[in-house]
């Protein structure tokens, strides 16, 4: 029953939200954001916390400010998500702008398949719906499943509209090999906490568990790794901004080889968080498994 009333509750915003302009969807979003951000305390509480640790000589002033922005930013996420539809190609080209184009075609190009990464930073499913859909390169994208299989249903389908293909993340690995050995693009946002047993890199000055996958195919393959950024401008449009990561310095796919790449896409994300911090998704526990707290839970205990 429980499904069925929140399928139905999900129904009925997306129905309403497909009914309103592209603006006024996204001033919704706002609003449901700012609100989340007054009552929500949970979730208020982690992204405050995770933003004090990122930032630890910011005022909490600041830190609310990002803290509002964030949760405001997921709000707009979440209602052009839905607003996918509606999307046409003359309206996708004036909401999206992709500031260098041809860097995803090279990669693509050069016929070992790619890796597309990116965080969630801006918004997450437009990037992979719009760059895909604009630049005619389809994608693989690796999702997590929704509790709810009818909602998860409907989710998947819209990131499905214009050709992209989804993958559950716990199902993924043959899939992910296949598609690079078809020479397919594989597009995962691997920037939420790893498990211990992952690779410990770098992140705003703590060693966190981070996801491990995404060097590992690419080392493994030969696969071009990217990683793409969307910037929210002040009208509510996007400047989408790819950028290389490079390996080629890297000959193996050993365990350092590993934990080298992924520190490398780790760094470029957390430059453009710097850069745009409001644009990130502070709510979930990035810092839950640093090495410091896995090395304390590992040690025997005594008597």
């Amino acid at each position: 029953m429980r499904n069925w009333v929140e399928f139905i509750a999900f129904s009925v915003v997306r129905f309403v939200i497909l009914l309103l302009p592209l603006r006024l969807a996204q001033f919704l979003g706002t609003c449901l954001g700012a609100a989340a951000y007054a009552l929500l305390g949970s979730r208020k509480r982690v992204a405050l916390e995770n933003l004090r640790n990122a930032f630890p000589n910011e005022s909490r002033e600041r830190l609310e400010e990002i803290a509002r922005g964030a949760f405001r930013n997921y709000g707009i996420t979440m209602m052009e998500f839905l607003w996918f539809p509606r999307l046409t190609d003359k309206r996708l080209a004036s909401l999206v702008k992709i500031n260098n184009p041809e860097l995803l075609s090279e990669g693509h190009a050069r016929g070992k398949g790619m890796i597309m990464l990116s965080g969630h930073f801006g918004n997450w499913e437009l990037i992979a719906f719009g760059v895909a859909s604009m630049c005619k390169l389809p994608f693989t994208i690796i999702v997590q499943t929704q509790s709810n299989a009818r909602i998860n249903t409907a989710i998947n389908g819209l990131r499905s509209l214009r050709g992209n293909k989804v993958i559950p993340m716990g199902i993924s690995v043959r899939e992910i090999i296949k598609t690079i050995d078809n020479r397919g693009i594989i597009a995962i946002a691997p920037d939420q906490s790893g498990p211990m047993e992952g690779a410990f890199v770098d992140f705003f000055g703590q060693n966190v568990a981070t996801h491990q996958g995404p060097a590992a195919f690419a080392l493994r393959s030969g696969a071009a790794m990217q990683m793409g950024f969307m910037i929210r401008q002040i009208d509510g449009t996007y400047n989408v901004q790819l950028e290389e990561i490079p390996f080629g310095d890297l000959h193996d796919h050993s365990e350092e080889s590993v934990r080298i790449l992924t520190q490398r896409h780790t760094a470029l994300l957390e430059r453009y968080i710097r850069d745009y911090p409001d644009h990130w998704l502070w709510m979930h526990r990035r810092w839950k498994h640093t090495w410091e707290s896995v090395q304390k839970e590992r040690q025997p205990v005594n008597g």
